[in-house]
């Protein structure tokens, strides 16, 4: 009897050691939860015997129970590096097509050769489908699928408005604006310059002169355009300027130009937009090239009846004469930067508010423009409610997905499979899904790790306490043999 008890003693010993042994090992696994050993006494009779002098028959495993108390975040600059900051598991499957389902606390995740989030077995993380607005469409695991990130976003969108603030310089030496060439930087007075899009998303750089000019009045008359008088620059001449401000001194002319496919700077003319209602006065220099005129008041701000958004000509085929009104005095052609299957009859906008022209230097204070090319991913961002975002090098921002997390009734009751994953099982009951920061779910914490929750103080104080009782069993099995061997001497 005593020799079975001594030998179940050995075992409990050798179980426990195991235990600890191997919470230590795993001490740097991340996600890791370490287990406790846990026993219980051998106890028999029988209706003859008595229970209160019979001795316990030693001890037996009873279970090795996983603990599932929060491990220590280690914080990285990986942000495919997660951590569940609270309850729940992160879903995974071994396939695309699986729904073998497997759950784990371990958030080392990368990108595949297919923009898929993996962990290092290959295990492919597991998202909710989401709306353009990043709410979840459904929330159960039935409706989870491999989380991909796509490296491309989206359609090109043809610039369509350019949208600028800025301040002119009043002190400015008034020029001939008649002489305005793009090439000369003698020629006008500032200038600024953005990136604009064709419909197909390729890039051009659009660029947008200012010329401090001469009163109307005093214009320069002998402008040539064809062989043809243009009179003194004002398409329809000086009466196209209304009265009122033919002798305004705080007047500018606005021009524009455009890429090519070949970077060759092209003229872009520029027009009345009728759509707002506005008188605005159209300007051609000597080289035929069409701007708009840009008048202040003594105030500063500009005149709004003779300043008008200006829209530029079809950049891609030549025009006729006939496009502007009031007739111009001689044909002209347009940029002609289009010319690779883009939309040739693209233009756009150029809309400016806040306009200044105070005694202070040139300044755009805002320039923007609302085309866009392709997007090729350049970053993941996370949120702590699991929402994935994906970000592209035309600046959309697209949500992807949200994690799925999982929780279950009795956590304890889950399969351990190893490589720190668990499954479901009929003493940890239906797993239940869920959002990250969302009733009993914790938070997702995106460039951070969840590390193993063993205590290498306690487990090595655990390590010592078991070495002790294997020994002591040792010792009452040694006992037990000396005395049947002397009993068995004395026969």
């Amino acid at each position: 009897m005593s020799f079975n008890i001594a030998l179940s003693g050995l075992s409990a010993a050798q179980k426990d050691l195991d235990v600890t042994a191997n919470n230590i090992a795993n001490v740097n696994t991340y996600g890791f939860k370490e287990s406790r050993a846990e026993f219980a006494d051998v106890f028999s009779s029988s209706i003859f015997a008595n229970s209160r002098t019979a001795n316990g028959e030693g001890v037996l495993t009873n279970d090795v129970a996983q603990q599932f108390t929060q491990g220590s975040l280690l914080f990285t600059s990986n942000s495919l590096d997660l951590a569940v900051s609270g309850g729940g598991f992160f879903a995974m499957t071994n396939d695309l097509l699986s729904r073998d389902i497997t759950y784990t606390r371990s958030g080392a995740f990368k990108l595949d050769s297919e923009n898929y989030i993996v962990n290092s077995n290959g295990n492919y993380l597991q998202g909710f489908p989401v709306n353009e607005d990043g709410s979840v469409k459904s929330v159960s695991l039935s409706t989870t699928n491999p989380i991909q990130i796509p490296d491309t976003a989206g359609a090109p969108q043809q610039t369509a408005a350019i949208d600028m603030q800025f301040n002119l310089d009043s002190n400015a030496t008034a020029l001939d604006a008649t002489q305005f060439d793009p090439s000369d930087t003698t020629t006008y007075t500032s200038s600024t310059s953005t990136v604009i899009y064709d419909s197909l998303g390729n890039s051009r750089i659009s660029s947008v002169y200012f010329v401090k000019m001469d009163s109307p009045a005093v214009a320069d008359a002998n402008a040539v355009l064809d062989g043809t008088s243009a009179t003194d620059g004002f398409v329809g001449g000086l009466a196209a300027v209304p009265a009122a401000q033919q002798n305004n001194a705080n007047t500018w002319m606005i021009y524009a130009t455009v890429t090519d496919e070949a970077g060759n700077t092209l003229p872009v003319d520029l027009q009345q937009d009728t759509a707002l209602g506005v008188n605005g006065v159209t300007f051609e220099s000597r080289t035929g090239q069409r701007g708009m005129m840009l008048q202040f008041d003594n105030s500063g701000a500009a005149v709004a009846e003779t300043f008008p958004n200006p829209v530029s000509e079809r950049l891609g085929l030549t025009t006729s004469a006939t496009a502007i009104v009031p007739v111009p005095v001689a044909p002209y052609d347009g940029a002609d930067a289009i010319t690779n299957g883009a939309d040739p009859d693209q233009t756009f906008n150029i809309n400016m508010s806040n306009l200044s022209q105070f005694s202070s230097p040139f300044e755009v204070s805002a320039l923007s423009q609302d085309g866009k090319t392709v997007g090729r991913l350049t970053g993941v961002t996370i949120g702590t409610d699991g929402l994935i975002e994906a970000k592209y090098s035309n600046g959309d921002s697209v949500p992807v997905t949200k994690i799925t997390l999982a929780r279950f009734a009795n956590e304890q009751g889950l399969t351990q499979i190893g490589n720190t994953s668990w499954t479901e099982s009929q003493t940890s009951g239906q797993p239940l899904a869920g959002e990250a920061d969302s009733g009993t779910f914790g938070q997702i914490r995106s460039g951070t790790l969840e590390q193993s929750n063993t205590n290498l103080t306690t487990e090595l104080v655990d390590l010592i306490t078991a070495q002790r009782n294997y020994q002591a069993n040792s010792r009452a099995l040694e006992v037990n043999s000396t005395i049947t061997q002397a009993i068995l001497q004395l026969r």
